[in-house]
């Protein structure tokens, strides 16, 4: 059932830091004041270090998983992200605010958009990724491999040519023996849903993944290793194995690991890690941080109009700076 009420975001919920599914590191102390740091002098190109940081609404988020997700509706206007531990998915609408879209979601975690503008979810109870249809249904992308259930899908990014790319990180309380598999996977499935392929399985918490402008590169964050790693892609779009590398390592003493990760228009990398939002070089060089005062930075989007507005989310909170480069459009829905 779909609803457009409002709800109250006086209240905030008080949050467990066992976000286990999550993998957050990290306490629960707010950080410094807000600020962008200036690590090179490229950065100015991308972001004013005197740009104003907004917190825009919060109170989500609670012992099953944060705020997360985000994702740009552009024909709406809207930003669309999950509240996993409330299983909803909220809307945010510049001047009008948050109010509840769609509930339940299976606890949904990161969305994004296919060639079509159809909502593609990872859901963290169904332990599958899902495509909403213009009508409303839902249709199910993956769920298992080798005839074994999928983990819990965590994010999900659309290739140019329609493949859907998703990571799968086997954490959980549970105990190994109650899982069909054994291992966090990166998947990829073919625009007709008919060829799910293991990309790769050596990760420990795959989590956030993004393409470079040109699609070349696939950058896959390793939240427990709080590091992220690129590949070549080969043109059947598998992953050049003999490519990976090291691209950045966003460990540190302050809270949050690499989790949600989004590319701009010329290659640069924001990406979550200690501290707040990291903005990379496409040689993987830090520039600099948004330093956004909330613990734990778990996705980022792009949004705006012309797509200028970088939103994000963290445990129970939703944010927003704007940059000098837009970030790399998520398909619209066609018409």
């Amino acid at each position: 059932m779909w609803a457009q009420h409002r709800i109250s975001l006086r209240h905030t919920l008080k949050l467990s830091v066992t976000t286990g599914d999550l993998v957050m590191s990290g306490g629960s102390q707010a950080q410094s004041s807000k600020r962008i740091e200036q690590l090179d002098p490229a950065l100015e190109k991308i972001i004013s270090v005197s740009e104003p940081i907004h917190d825009l609404a919060d109170g989500f988020g609670g012992a099953q998983g944060p705020a997360e997700g985000p994702v740009w509706w552009k024909e709406g206007g809207y930003l669309l992200f999950s509240d996993i531990h409330n299983n909803k998915r909220m809307k945010y609408q510049p001047g009008a605010g948050v109010s509840l879209f769609h509930e339940p979601t299976n606890r949904a975690n990161g969305l994004t958009r296919d060639l079509q503008g159809r909502l593609i979810a990872c859901e963290h109870d169904s332990r599958r990724v899902t495509r909403q249809e213009l009508d409303g249904s839902i249709t199910v992308v993956a769920n298992s491999f080798q005839g074994r259930q999928l983990n819990r899908p965590n994010d999900v990014v659309v290739k140019s040519d329609g493949c859907i790319y998703f990571t799968d990180p086997w954490t959980s309380p549970l105990p190994a023996e109650q899982w069909d598999l054994t291992f966090s996977g990166v998947y990829r499935v073919t625009p007709d849903l008919g060829t799910l392929t293991l990309l790769i399985g050596d990760f420990v918490v795959p989590n956030g993944l993004a393409f470079s402008p040109d699609e070349n590169i696939l950058y896959i964050n390793d939240s427990r290793r709080a590091h992220i790693r690129a590949f070549d892609l080969m043109p059947n779009g598998a992953l050049a194995k003999q490519t990976d590398r090291v691209f950045a390592d966003l460990s540190g003493s302050e809270p949050g690991v690499p989790d949600g990760m989004k590319v701009d228009a010329e290659g640069n990398v924001y990406c979550g890690g200690a501290g707040g939002i990291w903005i990379m070089n496409s040689a993987g060089k830090k520039l600099g941080r948004i330093v956004h005062g909330a613990p734990a930075t778990t996705n980022i989007a792009f949004g705006g109009d012309d797509w200028k507005t970088l939103y994000f989310t963290s445990r129970n909170h939703l944010g927003s700076v704007n940059v000098k480069i837009p970030g790399i459009p998520v398909p619209v829905g066609k018409k």
